[in-house]
């Protein structure tokens, strides 16, 4: 196989996000890419009804922004002109931590704000324009196919909703990707096929979302783009985020830990009143026009442990929330997605450079996928693990000490509070917060003032 060379088929279960940025890259690659998608949808559709989560405020890191314009190029400035602001985290963000406001200072780090309808909505346009992907709506994925060395040469298929009426139809492929989701059936398939998985580690977030639209005002717009108020255990359960995004709206979503911030309008707005952050209730009381409320509770982590399988097959990855699944709060999902697309991309470029072709690349990359997820994982599950009284592990515990003291240096310190948003944005490693340079002044400060006390109801104060 030379530089220029294709592969045959790429099939894709699964036609939201993850599937989407995948489809880009293997289209790279591939004759043919063909997008196998359950729910009935088409080049205009946006967030669809298979992704409940689609209606809540979606965070994309600064690192997937920078793999999503890679990728589609022009992506950034399109959602822009749509109304999606451009700003740096640091200047554009009113961030209330546990111990205080951060400082409104520039970081470096920009990001842009919008909809996972809106952000969708043009990934699928662009994917399924390219002339080299093809997509089979309204179509439920049954199976895998092999052949007698082992190897996933397909899959089987029938009409979404036609389950008994005609046995499954088949699709070859030189490979499959499983990007379907927190919903994926993958283990199962596999286990059909005498592949055993180790135990899908999970870590419980008890949070509640609760979300809204509204219009945003086009004079006397605030000083920020985001106004957040962060969960932090176990002492602050009430929080919420504000995003402006497209459209000349606001995204609204009120998270509540074993507590459902409510659906009605007085309700909501009540709750907003009760954070310490006031920019939520200010914007929540002057809108004139909304869009529904919706909840959402499906939100914890969890984490398949494909990488760990040791007869894991040829032709077949697994990709997105199929993978992994994080608490949204963190914002880590879309991000983490794009970068296994990104790793996907450059892994493929290597082998068809060299010759060696898609033998051993499919357990490569879901190894490499364990070792992208490591990072994210542990940064979200060791927060989440501190909402939970009993069983905290060492390192969870430690890290948890560690970011109440940062926090505290974080507030006075800009140059702290920007290496912290480097981190959080993937953009730099954790081990920059563990530097001599900020591991002296957390260290010092560890006698500070505390961080915030709630008051009974666990509203921080």
């Amino acid at each position: 196989m030379t530089k220029h060379q294709r592969w045959g088929r790429a099939a894709v279960v699964g036609g939201s996000y993850a599937g989407l940025v995948t489809a880009r890259v293997l289209a790279d690659f591939f004759d043919e890419v063909v997008v196998l998608e359950r729910d009935p949808v088409d080049a205009g559709t946006g967030s669809h009804p298979g992704a409940p989560q689609g209606y809540h405020a979606h965070a994309m890191l600064a690192k997937g922004g920078e793999v999503l314009e890679k990728l589609f190029p022009g992506l950034r400035r399109e959602l822009s002109e749509a109304g999606a602001p451009v700003f740096d985290y640091g200047e554009g963000m009113d961030f209330l931590q546990p111990a205080g406001t951060a400082p409104r200072a520039r970081t470096g780090v920009e990001i842009q704000t919008f909809t996972r309808d809106g952000l969708e909505r043009r990934l699928r346009a662009r994917v399924l324009a390219l002339p080299r992907v093809t997509l089979m709506s309204a179509t439920s994925c049954t199976g895998l196919l092999r052949d007698g060395r082992g190897r996933v040469t397909g899959l089987s298929y029938r009409p979404a909703g036609g389950e008994g009426t005609e046995p499954p139809a088949e699709l070859a492929a030189d490979l499959v990707v499983d990007a379907s989701g927190r919903s994926s059936a993958l283990e199962k398939w596999l286990g059909d096929l005498g592949v055993s998985v180790p135990p899908m580690r999970t870590v419980k977030a008890k949070v509640t979302y609760t979300s809204m639209n509204f219009d945003r005002p086009e004079q006397g717009h605030p000083d920020y783009f985001v106004a957040y108020e962060m969960l932090f255990a176990p002492k602050i359960a009430r929080a919420g985020v504000l995003l402006a995004v497209e459209g000349g709206r606001w995204t609204c979503s009120l998270f509540g830990f074993q507590q459902q911030p409510p659906t009605d309008d007085a309700g909501y707005l009540e709750f907003a009143h009760s954070l310490r952050n006031p920019h939520l209730a200010e914007q929540l009381k002057r809108r004139a026009t909304q869009e529904p409320t919706y909840r959402y509770t499906n939100v914890d982590n969890r984490w398949r442990q494909y990488h760990r399988v040791k007869d894991w097959p040829e032709g077949l990855i697994a990709v997105g929330d199929s993978v992994c699944v994080f608490n949204p709060v963190y914002g880590q999902g879309l991000t983490v997605a794009a970068m296994e697309a990104d790793l996907l991309g450059g892994l493929l470029a290597r082998r068809r450079a060299s010759g060696r072709g898609l033998a051993g690349a499919a357990r490569d990359f879901q190894r490499r996928v364990g070792r992208l997820v490591l990072t994210p994982w542990t940064l979200s599950t060791n927060s989440d693990l501190m909402w939970n009284p009993a069983g905290q592990p060492a390192g969870a515990r430690f890290a948890h000490w560690y970011n109440s003291r940062l926090f505290r240096v974080a507030v006075r310190d800009p140059d702290v509070w920007a290496r912290f948003v480097r981190v959080v944005n993937m953009t730099a490693s954790p081990a920059v917060l563990f530097h001599p340079a900020v591991a002296v002044k957390v260290l010092a400060g560890a006698g500070g003032p505390g961080p915030v006390r709630p008051d009974p109801d666990g509203r921080g104060r």
